[in-house]
């Protein structure tokens, strides 16, 4: 087939899950179809980054992506019906590139990555499929709950403007793929046609430590938080964690040498700045498999956001046993106090830290576990397989 694909972001390089996400997606499935990718570039991208996926790709068209934080976006923002992200996203350069491709090639199917560049799009008659990594309006939800009472009424007012949006988008697709059941539970309400194509690892970049060796010879336990803090879920988790389980944690388990690590781009310089010493802060990391691979557990006590989180299959695939919160295991095919361990609130969460602290065999039995599920659910060939043939119920339902 000749697929169009539309993205708010140019997946190179691998910073975020997104962008690990549909540059795997694209390396397999470029093999079989022909692709054409228009997307926004953030400034930090290179040349370079648009040559690796024009070796995915037969073609490959970046427009500028403009500065979220203006002045102006907030004035056009508060003059409309769109909501803040929207605004953002709306680029003319983009809609001109994709009409222009419409008009002078045969495409069967345009594959759109997140709802909020669909405006994007003009009217059209090719089969739409809309790919959601979450759904936005209920992680701006969950967040604007947590904030301040005086700011709570503006930005409700942007919350119902997303969610607004986001459900016409639903509507507007041929079909509609989500990364887990429960994001397609609630788009179902809304439309018949949504399918599951989860999240995925490599599974040899992400490899399966030697977890026996690597208890006896690690001479501090590293509990490691990853991920991009521009991001609010991270931002509202790291702090979450740092003010409320790490006191925990030390009082609980002073005699074990515990650090806790934060990795990620973007570390807010109030975190960088603690005094602390058995905190610390890494912008320039290694790769991701690197940071798994010298962790002692990873701590994902996520509640804000959706979707699945890329950090913790990683983790689970690198032999890295997870901690995390209901929220965060949504969607993973995982048995919680087998494969993974999820704690809601802090003791709950520091009573599970303890426990595979102090249990070598039930540490490697957990790892071994995630592992074993990791191999039997999210390779990355089985998912291109998944979506391929979404593409084909796509085309087939619209004709």
């Amino acid at each position: 087939m000749n697929i169009l694909v539309v993205s708010s972001y140019l997946p190179h390089p691998l910073f975020s899950g997104g962008d690990t996400r549909l540059f795997n997606l694209l390396k397999i499935l470029g093999k079989e179809h022909k692709i054409t990718l228009v997307c926004e570039k953030r400034s930090f991208q290179t040349k370079q980054d648009i040559f690796e996926l024009e070796q995915l790709c037969q073609n490959v068209i970046t427009v500028p992506r403009v500065k979220q934080w203006s002045i102006n976006n907030i004035l056009k923002t508060g003059l409309s019906d769109n909501s803040f992200l929207i605004t953002g996203h709306t680029s003319q350069p983009m809609r001109d590139a994709i009409t222009s491709i419409l008009f002078t090639q045969k495409i069967d199917l345009i594959h759109v990555e997140t709802s909020y560049v669909l405006q994007n799009i003009p009217a059209t008659k090719v089969p739409l499929l809309l790919v959601e990594h979450n759904i936005e309006y209920l992680v701006y939800q969950r967040y604007l709950d947590k904030a301040s009472k005086l700011i709570r009424p503006l930005l409700q007012i942007d919350v119902n403007k997303l969610k607004r949006f986001e459900q016409h988008a639903w509507r507007r697709a041929t079909r509609v793929a989500t990364v887990s059941p429960q994001e397609k539970d609630i788009i179902q309400k809304l439309k018949s046609d949504v399918s599951v194509v989860p999240n995925g690892v490599d599974l040899d970049t992400f490899a399966m430590k030697h977890v026996p060796s690597f208890l006896k010879t690690a001479n501090e336990k590293r509990l490691l938080f990853i991920g991009d803090f521009n991001w609010i879920q991270n931002r509202d988790a790291v702090t979450w964690l740092i003010f409320k389980v790490w006191p925990l944690l030390r009082k609980r388990l002073a005699d074990e040498n515990l650090k806790l690590w934060i990795v990620g781009r973007h570390i807010p310089n109030s975190i960088k700045k603690m005094s602390d010493i058995n905190i610390i802060s890494t912008e320039s990391a290694p790769d991701a498999s690197e940071v798994f691979r010298h962790s002692y557990l990873l701590l994902a006590p996520i509640r804000v956001g959706g979707g699945t989180s890329y950090k913790i299959l990683e983790s689970m695939a690198s032999g890295t046993p997870v901690i995390t919160t209901g929220l965060g295991v949504e969607g993973i095919l995982a048995e919680r106090g087998k494969d993974i361990l999820v704690g809601d609130d802090p003791l709950e969460i520091a009573d599970l830290v303890e426990n595979i602290v102090k249990d070598n065999k039930f540490y490697i039995k957990v790892a071994v576990n995630a592992r074993e599920k990791i191999e039997q659910n999210y390779s990355w060939v089985s998912i291109a397989k998944q979506l391929n043939k979404i593409y084909q119920l796509t085309t087939v339902t619209k004709k």
